[in-house]
């Protein structure tokens, strides 16, 4: 029996949620108590950016609850988010943008696999942007974000050429430790975002999020030792 699933049990970029639809309750809802799984040509194209495709892919069927290394640069980039801002870029890229490519969880983050050359141009048009009149730079390694909660991009970490991510298990099931998918890749040539459509997110995240100081009130805080007197019964 193949480690991988058809082809027609995942989900598919055509097959896209309509408007303002949870993918996240669209996935569990196809999956059941399993997690998205890789389809046996996505498994293939996953090897395709391996240097050695027919032995990785031998590995992985001898281990299909194994998570593999895989290098970026030819076949993809990753965009490494924490896993709310990255929630929320998901919910705008299939709600109102172009949809995503293969997505995957892992220690806290979120795996967005993005167009080959992502990881270099995605960084300047990042720094490029003026996120609240802030001069930060937002992407880096080992930097830790803030989920966007302060309406600016949290530092993201882009890998691209000479990098390597972790990847999950072809099969797992929901209750599975490690690293996940959340959308599997599913045929030998997965369509995905490029730095526009992710920049594109980023915004969309950042100007739909309140700022801390929009919620905070313009008056002064009251002063607890003032005097208070009743008016009520004056004359």
């Amino acid at each position: 029996m193949s480690a991988w699933l058809p082809d027609d049990t995942t989900l598919h970029h055509g097959d896209g949620p309509h408007h303002g639809a949870d993918i996240f309750a669209l996935l569990r809802d196809r999956a059941a108590n399993q997690t998205a799984q890789v389809t046996a040509a996505g498994a293939a194209w996953l090897a395709g950016a391996a240097a050695y495709p027919r032995s990785t892919l031998a590995q992985w069927e001898a281990h299909p609850s194994s998570p593999g290394v895989l290098p970026c640069g030819s076949a993809f980039d990753v965009v490494n988010v924490p896993t709310l801002f990255g929630r929320r870029m998901l919910e705008h890229l299939w709600a109102d943008g172009p949809g995503s490519g293969p997505v995957a969880t892992h220690r806290g983050r979120m795996l967005l696999f993005a167009s080959p050359g992502t990881a270099q141009r995605l960084p300047s048009l990042l720094d490029w942007e003026e996120w609240g009149g802030g001069h930060e730079p937002r992407t880096g390694r080992g930097a830790q974000g803030r989920d966007g909660v302060d309406g600016k991009v949290p530092p993201l970490l882009c890998h691209g050429i000479g990098d390597a991510v972790t990847v999950p298990p072809l099969t797992c099931t929901s209750s599975t430790p490690g690293p996940r998918w959340v959308v599997a890749p599913d045929t030998r040539s997965p369509w995905l975002p490029g730095p526009d459509a992710l920049l594109w997110a980023c915004v969309r995240v950042t100007r739909s999020t309140p700022s801390s100081a929009a919620r905070n009130s313009i008056f002064p805080p009251a002063d607890q030792d003032a005097n208070v007197y009743d008016v009520s019964r004056r004359r």
